[in-house]
């Protein structure tokens, strides 16, 4: 078979995407090659597809248990053989998988990086024909990426114990220039070819916005999107948990995961989460590298993360089908603070010399202030993202939240000077709290303490609102007219731009007219909106039977077709298996296996037989049974 042929067989594709076809053709003429492609651009396809091509085995190294279970799941319901080898197998799953290995059962390997240079994998590999080695979450090599994991250090070791040198591709979603070089120099990666096909992910909704009340802010999406299935990101454990709680009090089928759980619980809320039992996964960032759930709809930050290249990675979870999804950030103030200290804390306990601790520090306190840039601005979101990352846009997507507000410029020259001369008279010993409660008036006892009340800019502000307040201090920050210390308490101070708030020009700063953003039509209000109404009573019910069947086999619903896939059946509504292979999404093993049950469901839709469920899932029992 050609790769076309592969494509259709195994992924039900007529056609590949933007750089699949580059990847595969290099890997297939035995070059290395480094691919960046972002979360849902098909970095999976451009590895598999040659792997069924090649003579021989290929390897899969991958860094986490859940995107191996997700990725083997989907090739073996594609027809595909194959396996992984992780930690989550006990010894004797271990050394049958081995065993059928080195009988030449399967054609892809999954394996954890630790798991390369043990005796064991040793054994079978040094004797077994390999054809291509792949790294997955390529940056995960890099110490100076964002997701360092020491064990990305040994595959260019066992790499060269192999008798003959495999091909060696390398992927990833992120990743900056100084990662790119680390990522090719630790794998030893020979005259790569680099192919880059942009981070830009256009089905994806930025939105930026600063509410008084995240948890509210968070139940009036959740309530206006029911059906949908989202994550929702926070700092700490202790967030996660009062979160996810009143989630729960409120009806919403949500779970939690973090680094506090056992084993057992994480496993199985994330399987909750996979199989939609509980589609709201309320998790702190050790939660989603490897997730491969296509029909995530939102995700929400809570929190502000510390820096561009994990939020990329964390929002890029939602809509990996292609359908219209939304990336909701909460920001507030103080979500730079606990960064900040987040950021001194993880430098403690590593091991680095004194040098280059201060050069991770100052790298990374640098990502955290780009991050804080992208919260605070008036700019385009996506524009801001693509720009950090190299890319460079028209400065105008039309789908973010800053894209789609009316901005209007006004001044807070008067508000500007007050907190300018609150900082210089307080001696600039104070952080910005001290400084927003001091020119609004507050009552605080702390400001009593410190002698802050008796300060001649005390009350200067107080018809201004907080808010407002606080956004005149960072507009005023990121402008250059104040500066804020790194220390652990972190210091306002004056700077050589201060003084130009007492100048003739006004201070203008840009504000959002109030009005309420929308966000993008995701999920069933997408398909809703695309189908007509008959259309649209079929793709529900054909969801209905995807999860039956889902239920019955013990897979994730998106496994077995994807809401991409049901709305091209529901629009197209194939009568014979020929017009079923032309699905999106539908190839030959999911249509001998799924095929005659949707057809019938989709004829009996057609005859208005709705009352009761369609036997084609009777049909579809009793064939399981043969």
């Amino acid at each position: 078979m050609d790769k076309y042929e592969v494509l259709k067989k195994y992924f039900g594709y007529d056609a590949f995407r933007e750089g699949q076809e580059e990847l595969i053709d290099l890997l297939l003429g035995g070059r290395d090659v480094f691919g960046i492609m972002p979360t849902g651009a098909g970095k999976s396809l451009c590895y598999q597809v040659p792997a069924l091509m090649m003579q021989g085995i290929s390897l899969v190294v991958s860094p986490l248990i859940s995107l191996m279970k997700d990725q083997v799941g989907t090739l073996n319901q594609a027809g595909v053989h194959a396996a992984y080898l992780n930690s989550s197998l006990s010894m004797g799953q271990y050394r049958k998988a081995l065993g059928l290995a080195k009988e030449g059962r399967y054609k892809i390997i999954y394996v954890a990086p630790e798991r390369l240079l043990t005796d064991e994998f040793l054994d079978f590999a040094l004797d077994a024909p390999i054809a291509m080695v792949t790294v997955d979450e390529a940056h995960c090599v890099s110490q100076w990426g964002q997701d360092f994991r020491p064990g990305y250090l040994k595959i260019s070791d066992f790499i060269r114990q192999l008798k003959r040198r495999p091909v060696v591709a390398a992927f990833t979603a992120t990743a900056t220039k100084a990662v790119r070089e680390d990522v090719v120099a630790a794998l030893d990666l020979r005259d790569p070819a680099l192919v880059t096909t942009g981070f830009d992910r256009k089905n994806l909704f930025y939105k930026v916005s600063t509410p008084k009340d995240k948890f509210a802010a968070v139940m009036e999406y959740v309530t206006e999107h029911p059906t949908e299935s989202g994550i929702i990101y926070c700092l700490a454990r202790k967030t996660v948990e009062e979160v996810c709680q009143k989630l729960r009090l409120h009806g919403v089928p949500a779970t939690r995961y973090h680094a506090g759980l056992s084993d057992a619980e994480r496993r199985n809320n994330q399987d909750d989460f996979l199989y939609d039992t509980a589609p709201v996964m309320v998790a702190t960032n050790a939660f989603g590298m490897g997730i491969d759930k296509s029909n995530v709809r939102f995700v929400i930050h809570y929190n502000m993360p510390k820096n561009i290249e994990s939020y990329y990675q964390e929002a890029g979870r939602a809509g990996r089908d292609g359908e219209e999804s939304n990336c909701i950030l909460l920001y507030a103030p103080q979500d730079v603070r606990t960064n900040q200290f987040l950021i001194d804390q993880e430098l403690e306990h590593d091991t680095f010399t004194e040098e280059e601790r201060r050069l991770v520090k100052e790298r990374d306190k640098e990502r955290l202030r780009q991050m804080t840039f992208y919260c605070t601005t008036n700019n385009c979101l996506r524009d801001f993202v693509l720009r950090y990352f190299g890319e460079y846009t028209a400065g105008y997507c039309g789908k973010c939240s800053n894209c789609l507000t009316e901005f209007v410029d006004i001044d807070v020259t008067e508000a500007a000077q007050a907190m300018i001369e609150c900082v210089k008279s307080s001696g600039q010993r104070f952080g910005m709290t001290v400084i927003a409660d001091t020119v609004r008036g507050s009552g605080s006892a702390k400001l009593k303490q410190n002698g802050m009340a008796d300060n001649r800019c005390f009350g200067r502000l107080s018809e201004l609102p907080l808010y407002r307040i606080r956004q005149v201090m960072q507009f005023l920050t990121t402008g250059g007219y104040l500066f804020v210390t790194d220390d652990s308490y972190p210091v306002v101070k004056l700077t050589e731009k201060s003084a130009e708030v007492f100048g003739e020009k006004p201070i203008l700063m840009k504000a959002a007219k109030e009005q309420k953003h929308k966000t993008a039509k995701t999920g069933r209000e997408a398909a809703q909106a695309q189908l007509p109404d008959t259309d649209y009573g079929l793709f529900e019910e054909l969801r209905r039977v995807r999860l039956e069947i889902a239920r019955e086999e013990r897979v994730p619903p998106y496994i077995v077709f994807s809401d991409k896939s049901l709305r091209d059946m529901s629009a197209r509504k194939p009568k014979t298996t020929e017009e079923f292979l032309t699905v999106n999404g539908v190839g030959e093993n999911k249509c001998s296996r799924y095929g005659a049950v949707f057809l019938e469901a989709i004829a009996g839709w057609e005859q208005k037989t709705k009352k009761s469920p369609c036997n084609g899932l009777s049909r579809y029992r009793e064939r399981r049974k043969v």
